[in-house]
């Protein structure tokens, strides 16, 4: 099984169907709405190509975001299919809005009409591998470099979202060789590849403080969610509960990746 199939799971197992009066966005990044929609959105990885909000499922290619009406889960109908130029790589929902992570940088689409996503902004940077978080007035994009990335940056940078018209870059932060991230409250996890995943204080933006960096747990990608860490790993599924308190990663369980 391949790591996407994977991540492909995984939204689809987290998605809602029920009539929940809560709406759980993306990554869990503290986007809990009381959104009164009929089903929820779905959760999903900062490198996920697809989500789920409403009645209504976003999929990203490397080239394009298409809309599918699935109200009608045996016959769902493609409502909208958007040019976004190329490299483009993930999509994450946050409120009304989708952010999606290209290599040349991030672009904003608006959701007032869920059937035809409209271009709000883009916020660009050097080429890169771009997955990208969101909570509150503020974007999380880690850009990394490598051959299949076709740069040479490692890095994290917060972008300010507080006018959607003008993301403008917050502040940036070094790294080793990030993937993907995510956020829960005060508390932001790094992907840093085959070097673990680094566990971050983010109260104070100016000045993010390590808690700690698991240097021994390899990862792709995270998603925090109530105290549970999904790790997505090049040899499976983990999950462990999470105190970024007291810098604490528990092991609770594996699902294993077998190669073909």
């Amino acid at each position: 099984m391949k790591i996407k199939s994977l991540l492909i799971y995984l939204v689809f197992l987290l998605s809602c169907d029920s009539s929940s009066d809560f709406s759980f966005g993306g990554n869990v990044s503290g986007d809990v709405q009381m959104s009164g929609e009929s089903s929820g959105t779905g959760i999903g990885g900062s490198m996920a190509r697809f989500t789920i909000k409403g009645d209504y499922l976003y999929t990203v290619d490397s080239y394009d975001l298409k809309t599918f009406d699935i109200k009608d889960k045996v016959n769902p109908k493609i409502t909208s299919e958007v040019s976004l130029g190329w490299g483009i790589e993930t999509i994450f929902p946050y409120g009304e809005n989708l952010f999606i992570g290209a290599q040349s940088g991030m672009h904003i689409y608006g959701l007032e009409n869920k059937e035809e996503p409209k271009y709000i902004s883009s916020y660009e940077h050097v080429t890169s591998c771009d997955p990208v978080v969101v909570q509150d007035n503020y974007a999380y994009v880690t850009l990394r470099g490598g051959s299949e990335c076709m740069g040479f940056n490692n890095q994290l940078d917060i972008v300010d979202i507080s006018n959607l018209n003008n993301p403008r870059l917050f502040k940036t932060y070094e790294m080793i060789n990030p993937h993907g991230l995510g956020v829960d409250g005060n508390c932001l996890f790094i992907s840093e590849g085959e070097y673990g995943i680094k566990m971050y204080d983010k109260t104070d933006l100016d000045d993010l403080r390590l808690i700690k960096h698991f240097d021994d747990i390899g990862s792709l990608d995270v998603i925090p969610f109530q105290g549970v860490l999904m790790v997505i790993g090049s040899d499976g599924f983990h999950q462990y509960n999470y105190d970024c308190e007291n810098a604490e990663m528990l092991y609770i369980s594996t699902i294993p990746i077998e190669r073909m």
